[in-house]
């Protein structure tokens, strides 16, 4: 980055006004350099943290060393532990790796189960986070002596904040990544971890192995006014979302959605345009793009693959404010109604955008 210079005038001030515009012009520059400190300050211990990870993945030593104190986040068979906090709420437990160390020697477990933890993150405190799946303990017996709770991811997602999902959905892809990935594709051979987990190598060929995400295209289509919604079969009872589709191999992003649009409603997409992406741990590690997609309004008309969507319709601005208003799953024996996924999910985030452009749109007119 280029330094800054500022030049003042040290020209005597004369008059009271004069004299009120320099400080004013002082005032204005302290908090422009303040601005300047701290986004330079933060940028600083993002790389920080970045370069540290990435030492930790190449080396073995380090990384043991960074594990003796490190947070870890506990997994029973991929469902995190969460813990109840003081208004309600609940988070992931970060406990310290000492303390789960004590946790497996009381449970009876062996020691090196230690060692399976997998790096995931690191804090502003530049202190390296792990998980660990506790699968072969007692369930109850972590559970109370950490009092917390193993919960489903699908529906940890519902329970968590928008910064703590994606961090124990990373969590819980990685772990189930090594548990599939135990032998190597070419040889069958056994593959062998880094003690980072960001790796597993087949000896045997000299294979190594890197998690992978599949691509997948999630996309809003929107015919001006309203906006299609669709749910698959396994979907939770009244809830809909964008459409979306696995990338085939040679696919562009553009080329899936025009595609998946097609096939699952009969529409032909005019125009594109991205939003966000997301990695998603559903069914198993996804890499889903996010899109808005537009049709003519004198070609609404839907055809419905049933094979691949048990429902997909228009919804207008009312309705879609309507069911963003649902916070919550409706319970068994509750009264039917449309809602969409949590908040952290980019349908609903797609969702949401399409809203308040409709609304800014009318406020236009």
């Amino acid at each position: 980055m280029k330094p800054i210079f500022c030049f003042l005038s040290l020209e005597p001030v004369q008059t009271g006004s004069d004299r009120s515009s320099v400080m004013a012009m002082f005032r204005r520059l302290k908090i422009f350099v303040t601005k300047f400190s701290l986004i330079h300050r933060r940028c600083s211990s993002y790389v920080s943290r970045m370069r540290y990870l990435d030492r930790l993945k190449v080396d073995d030593e380090a990384c043991s060393a960074a594990l003796q104190n490190s947070h870890m986040f506990l997994f029973h068979r991929l469902s995190p532990l969460l813990q109840c906090t003081k208004r309600g709420t609940l988070r992931p437990a970060a406990l310290m790796s000492s303390d789960v160390l004590s946790i497996l020697e009381r449970l009876g477990s062996d020691r090196p189960l230690l060692k399976e933890s997998v790096l995931i993150g690191c804090s502003e405190q530049n202190r390296a986070q792990f998980c660990l799946d506790v699968g072969v303990l007692d369930q109850a017996a972590v559970e109370d002596i950490c009092d917390g709770t193993f919960i489903d991811l699908r529906k940890s997602f519902f329970l968590l904040t928008g910064l703590e999902a994606p961090l124990v959905a990373k969590a819980q892809a990685l772990l189930r990544w090594h548990q599939t990935s135990g032998f190597c594709s070419a040889t069958g051979q056994p593959t062998h971890r880094n003690q980072a987990g960001s790796e597993r190598v087949c000896r045997s060929s000299g294979i190594i192995y890197y998690p992978k995400m599949s691509p997948v295209v999630i996309v809003l289509v929107s015919d001006g006014k309203r906006c299609l919604l669709g749910r698959q079969p396994s979907f939770p009872r009244g809830m809909y979302s964008a459409l979306a589709g696995f990338c085939n191999m040679g696919e562009t992003p553009e080329e899936t959605l025009s595609r998946e649009v097609a096939e699952e409603v009969g529409l032909d997409v005019l125009s594109v345009s991205y939003s966000s992406s997301q990695h998603w741990p559903f069914p198993h590690s996804s890499f889903m793009l996010g899109f808005h997609a537009t049709v003519s309004p004198a070609h609404t008309q839907l055809s419905v693959d049933h094979s691949e969507l048990e429902d997909a319709r228009w919804f207008s601005l009312e309705e879609v404010t309507s069911a963003l208003q649902v916070n919550s799953p409706p319970r068994s024996g509750d009264a039917p109604v449309i809602w969409f996924p949590p908040k952290q999910a980019i349908g609903n985030r797609l969702i949401r955008e399409w809203a308040d452009r409709q609304r800014r749109g009318e406020e236009r007119e």
